[in-house]
């Protein structure tokens, strides 16, 4: 009988004896062929393995069990003979006198609630034509980044989503749709074709744990950030999750409805805890994709229970190998990862490493939280904010100083920001501006590190954060002309930002969730994209548009070297005013020779100078498509609108 204690199992697998003896490295999960399929498991604990086969992944009797060999390293093995297609399994693990049933760790497919993985033939079950599709080609300058779940994006019965696909993977797939379906009002994939994002970033995709496939839907809803299978696609997303194909084929068509409108996936990655410590990775091998604290108890890093262990060799290779193979597999086109900072240093750049080897990898996005969410037993470099030079330039952070700087703090509804007349953030608008290359706040980087944002699925909305800041009641469903100002600001600003622009889903149509700040598990209705309420503010529509067709007419601001943000030459203005110009980059197929941008946070007119030659007027602070046409040229001065951002070309 074993009898080692939690504090036992940390320092054996901390050892480097258990390192050279277990690190593994050949195939791991599947390896289907007509012929037969092999099935391979790391569990280097274990004493004896079986594997039980099943016809359905739910429900009826096990057809046979088979003992699996153990081979070196921490490995068994077995081989089915005979196309095994569509079987369902799971395994059955011996160590002293006590066994249990797990799934499959590197499981590609599975049926409902993941609770029996299964073998797939994926040439059978991939959609048609999925061979031909590939990552869009987006330049750097035409980055974007709107963030969405799957869910919220057509559950709303106003969206003109088929009734069966409404909340599924298959909406994004419904090409024309329109609100009620009248035919004029674009909404959903038609909607983005429109708006120009390039990128839409998907919050949690892979199986998780807190939605009971099984059940109706009408009044379960969790954002997902809770993963009970890395490499297996949500079943409540697709239309059947009992059948383990429809989830992937499903998943799928949706990536290559999004590629075929010109835009790129992101891939919300939760590697940093699984959902509660019973989960398909404990199983395994008990206690060792875990961070233990002295005592051997779990590490809660991640405030949700428990936190990988990215620096152990088999974790670490475990996370690599899922998102190399969503990038294979699926053609994702970046990553955006959970509270990075439990993460270590030596992994991420590890991933970008293998990333950037795949056909086009060097242009896979890659970001994250640079923080935690609590205190963590990882005593190596964090991949966080401050240890920011010591990630691979091409691995970017969520910069909360712009955030915070912009619209006020997001964890007090009412503190202020300069969009709202906290005057003193103006130097930090500056900051914000260059990227904060040019600031002592942050270590030194490149300016494509920084994720330039105001809003994003956690905390408040920015619409109802502004409505928070100057109303002790809000009326969140009001057409407010004030904080219409400030949320165009507010767009003004991080869109004129180096860096990359990222915002929430309906931010450009003033998304409210009736001040809930953390809607994780809140009614769907809530949680939802209000289609109506994007006609209703298509004026703040049209102001994201015009800004992001300017941007990309401008590719200086997503330069990645640091000579461009130490070019940009900020103007003496009277406070809180912020002013700056910075040329082109010669060759670079910009519109205009040099950008001259103006934010005036008050309530007045203001009159600035303008620099030596003739400006040609792009956005006025209300209308930001003024660039598409002819449009004023002035010189010498200009006057600002109140509550603004003023932007010119030098014609």
């Amino acid at each position: 009988m074993n009898t080692r204690t939690p504090a036992d199992w940390k320092a054996l697998f901390e050892s480097d004896a258990f390192a050279q003896q277990n690190t593994y490295t050949g195939p791991l999960g599947v390896e289907y062929t007509p012929a037969g399929t092999r099935l391979r498991l790391w569990a280097p604990t274990a004493r004896q393995v079986y594997v039980n086969l099943y016809r359905r992944g739910d429900g009826g009797v096990c057809i046979g069990s088979l003992p699996l060999e153990k081979r070196g390293q921490g490995l068994w093995s077995v081989y089915l003979p005979g196309d095994q297609h569509g079987r369902y399994y799971t395994y059955t693990l011996h160590a002293g006198s006590t066994s249990w049933e797990a799934a499959d760790p590197y499981a590609r497919a599975a049926g409902v609630n993941g609770k029996r993985s299964m073998i797939a033939d994926f040439a059978r079950i991939d959609p048609p034509g999925w061979l031909h599709d590939h990552r869009p080609n987006i330049p750097v300058s035409h980055r974007s980044v709107w963030e969405v779940n799957v869910r919220d994006f057509s559950q709303d019965p106003a969206s003109g989503v088929r009734p069966a696909w409404r909340g599924k993977y298959l909406a994004f797939a419904q090409q024309g749709t329109t609100l009620h379906s009248d035919g004029i009002h674009p909404t959903c994939l038609n909607y983005l074709k429109r708006l120009g994002v390039s990128y839409v970033q998907l919050m949690p995709i892979f199986d998780f744990g807190s939605v009971d496939e099984s059940r109706s839907l009408t009044r379960q809803y969790n954002w997902g950030y809770d993963p009970a299978h890395f490499n297996i696609p949500e079943g409540s997303y697709s239309t059947d999750p009992t059948r383990g194909e429809v989830r992937v084929r499903e998943c799928k068509q949706m990536i290559a409805a999004l590629h075929a409108a010109g835009i790129g996936v992101i891939m919300d990655v939760v590697y940093n805890h699984m959902y509660g410590n019973d989960n398909v990775l404990n199983r395994a091998v008990p206690y060792y994709y875990f961070r233990q604290n002295e005592d051997g108890s779990f590490s809660n890093g991640s405030g949700c229970g428990n936190e990988f262990a990215s620096e152990r060799p088999m974790a670490r290779r475990y996370l690599i190998d899922s998102v190399l193979y969503w990038a294979r597999e699926y053609h994702i086109d970046g990553f955006r990862f959970d509270l990075m900072g439990l993460y270590d240093v030596e992994t991420m750049n590890l991933l970008r490493a293998e990333l950037d080897q795949l056909p086009g990898g060097q242009n896979i996005l890659m970001y994250g939280e640079p923080w935690q969410g609590g205190v963590s037993a990882l005593h190596r470099y964090e991949a966080n904010k401050n240890n920011l030079a010591m990630l691979n330039e091409r691995i970017g952070i969520f910069c909360d100083n712009t955030r915070d700087a912009i619209k006020g703090g997001c964890f007090d509804a009412r503190e202020p920001g300069y969009v709202e007349g906290k005057e003193s953030a103006l130097w930090d608008i500056g900051a914000a501006v260059a990227a904060w290359c040019r600031s002592s706040a942050l270590p030194p980087h490149s300016p494509g590190q920084i994720v330039s944002y105001v809003s994003a699925h956690d905390n408040f909305t920015l619409w109802d954060k502004l409505l928070f800041v100057r109303y002790k009641r809000p009326e969140y469903g009001a057409m407010d002309s004030v904080a219409l100002a400030q949320n165009r600001l507010a767009a003004g600003i991080y869109l004129t930002c180096m860096g990359l622009p990222f915002w929430q889903a309906g931010e450009e149509f003033a998304r409210t969730k009736k001040g809930q700040g953390n809607s994780y598990r809140s009614s769907p209705a809530l949680n939802r994209l209000d289609w109506q309420r994007a006609q209703q503010f298509h004026e703040l529509v049209d102001y994201y548009r015009g800004l992001i067709g300017l941007r990309r007419y401008f590719p200086r601001l997503s330069a990645l070297d640091t000579a461009s943000p130490a070019a940009i030459q900020f103007f003496s203005l009277e406070q809180p005013l912020v002013g700056w110009q910075l040329p082109a980059n010669f060759g670079d197929g910009a519109l205009w020779q040099a950008l001259c941008v103006f934010y005036n946070p008050t309530g007045q007119e203001k009159t600035v100078p303008l620099p030596e030659g003739n400006w040609k007027l792009l956005s006025d602070g209300i209308s930001s498509s003024l660039w598409r046409g002819e449009s004023q040229v002035r010189s010498g001065q200009t006057v600002l609108l109140p509550t603004s951002a003023t932007i010119f070309g030098k014609a």
